[in-house]
Formats: structure tokens, sequence, C-alpha cells
């Protein structure tokens, strides 16, 4: 048995709240989804037992006791090394379709730019909209990064992605100045 990854604890919930009212489960589901916990089944959840997860696992029990209902945390290994590697598996494949979905928002933040470019809309207003998606793309993908304890493939790409995006949004910045100041515009 080779010792290539390190051994990892998780944390699982056993989460129960009432039926009613329903806001609270849907608030507990998207705590739990923001952070990128792994549904193991309905209620039950696992996150790498790491402190980049402790203040969503807090805001989960807290809204759980807000909600009247239990929550029981629990550590865990897995009882066999398989086990263990099914728990990594299942969570990094869940980071790498986060990564996805990061990566298909950063070729629509381009398209959208690439879009304005050719019509020639070069207004602020423009501007600070696709300002305040780019720093979006840039929240999201520090979150990711947070949560992507094991690494995955795509990390990399996406940081990538992410310069690609900001060197994009600087260069329409400088196309709305140009049009704005009676320098023209290459639209090329």
């Amino acid at each position: 048995m080779t010792t290539a990854e390190p051994q990892v604890r998780w944390l699982v919930l056993v989460v129960k709240v009432p039926a009613q009212p329903s806001k609270h489960r849907v608030a507990i589901w998207r705590e739990l989804r923001r952070i990128g916990a792994l549904s193991l089944s309905q209620g039950l959840w696992a996150v790498p037992d790491v402190p980049a997860f402790t203040e969503g696992i807090g805001r989960v029990l807290e809204l759980t006791e807000r909600a009247e209902g239990e929550a029981i945390s629990l550590r865990a290994d897995g009882r066999a090394p398989a086990d263990a590697a099914r728990l990594r598996a299942l969570f990094t494949e869940a980071r790498s379709d986060d990564w996805a979905e990061f990566l298909a928002d950063c070729a629509k933040f381009e398209a959208e730019i690439a879009k304005e470019i050719r019509i020639g809309k070069f207004t602020l207003a423009e501007l600070e909209e696709e300002e305040q998606s780019l720093e979006r793309l840039r929240r999201w993908h520090r979150d990711l990064t947070a949560r992507d304890v094991f690494g995955t493939p795509e990390a990399a790409q996406a940081g990538e992605r992410l310069k690609v995006c900001a060197a994009v949004c600087e260069d329409y910045a400088e196309r709305v100045f140009a049009a704005l100041h009676g320098g023209g515009q290459d639209t090329s």
C-alpha cells in the first residue's frame, strides 16, 4: 500500500429539520451547496475536515438550530482506504463540475464583451456592468479555490481563464475611454 495521498478526515453532518416551513430546509440546503458539501443522502452531507469549511458548517448548524431542527456532526475517515478514496473521488468530481460551470461563465463573459465591441457599445454603464461581472467571477474563483482542497486539474485552467477575462475587460475599458474622450475606437 502506498501513502502517496495523505489520509483526510471527513466531517459528516446529519441534518434533520421540520418539513414546514420549507424556507428553513431551503436555506440549509443552499448553505451546504454554497460551501461545497457533498450530499451523500437526504439530510446526510460530508466535507473534508479542514479549516476552509469551519465557518460554513457553523452557519449550517446555526440555521438548523433556528429551524428547531437537529444536527449531528461526526468525524470520519472511512472504514477502509477504499472508503476514504471514494469520498475523495466524489468530492473531487463535484469540484470539477463547479470548475466546468465557472469556465462556461468565463466564456459567456468573453462573448458578451466581444458582442459589445462588435456593435460598438462603448458606454460607462456597460463598462460598469462588465466590471461587476468580472468581480463576480473573481469572488466565485476565490470561493471555488477555497473549497477545492484536493486541487482538481481544472483549477489551474480556471485561474488562467480568469486572467484572460480580466485582460478582455481591461481592453474593453480602454476602448470605452477612447470612445468617450474622442480618441476614436478600434473595433478590430
